[in-house]
């Protein structure tokens, strides 16, 4: 697994390479990045994309256009309007159903998020549900919330080998259907992954706001602050804070005997 920043991971999985919620640029509308963008060799061999919703920093059409030989599986409801510009390999899944890909499989899940690609209160433009996803191969268990607030059927998905688990955005604040760091570690309470990985953080930033004492802070202080929140609770669960670029293993499946 490799951390590419904000919401983009590297999984390799069941014999494929998928990434989620692909951001490569080093800008995404107004949204500059603080780091570098990911190195191609992270990206371009990619088989599967996942796409948890419609915002622009999570289907960034940019980015997805880089990847014409990956199949990009987004919300029931998307997919017209994918394909309309100009992204062809698209497949559609909706909550509780799963898509197969040889030994992968990807179930999405509820996310309590805004799935209207301009934001909850317009009501113009495309709109497919927001989701997760759960991917199982040979026994391991990774789940992307994508961006969510927390919900109780979370509980349901665990335990899991490793759970990736938004901690902050891009803005000095949080707007509904986020997680903040305790409430990251809240989810993790009722996830119980083996692993938890904090994401959508120290990555992308307003260029006239980057520079300020409190965003200089929240690029880099919600993992620390979720991985306390982690400890403090008691659960039994790694948190590993990994820079965007680095690389993170996975802990193998355990041993069902």
């Amino acid at each position: 697994m490799r951390f590419l920043g904000h919401s983009t991971v590297r999984l390799e999985l069941g014999g494929r390479v998928v990434l989620t919620d692909p951001v490569l640029t080093a800008r995404v509308g107004p949204l500059s990045r603080v780091v570098a963008p990911p190195a191609a060799q992270a990206w371009r061999d990619a088989d599967l994309v996942l796409v948890s919703h419609l915002h622009g920093d999570h289907l960034h059409l940019p980015s997805l256009r880089l990847l014409p030989s990956a199949t990009v599986l987004v919300p029931r409801g998307a997919g017209a309007w994918l394909r309309k510009q100009g992204v062809t390999l698209v497949e559609e899944i909706a909550p509780g159903e799963t898509y197969t890909d040889g030994d992968l499989r990807v179930t999405a899940t509820k996310a309590t998020h805004s799935g209207h690609r301009w934001g909850p209160r317009l009501t113009h433009g495309p709109q497919a549900p927001a989701l997760g996803h759960l991917l199982t191969a040979n026994g391991s268990s990774v789940y992307a919330s994508g961006d969510t607030d927390l919900f109780p059927e979370m509980a349901a998905l665990g335990p899991l080998d490793a759970a990736l688990l938004p901690v902050w955005g891009w803005g000095p604040n949080l707007g509904p259907g986020h997680l903040t760091p305790r409430r990251a570690a809240d989810a993790v309470g009722l996830l119980r992954p083996r692993l938890a990985v904090p994401v959508h953080w120290g990555t992308l930033a307003l260029p006239g706001i980057a520079r300020t004492a409190r965003m200089r802070r929240l690029l880099v202080e919600p993992p620390r602050e979720f991985a306390a929140a982690v400890a403090e609770a008691g659960h039994d669960t790694e948190v590993v804070i990994a820079p965007p670029g680095a690389e993170i293993l996975v802990p193998a499946p355990k041993d069902p005997s």
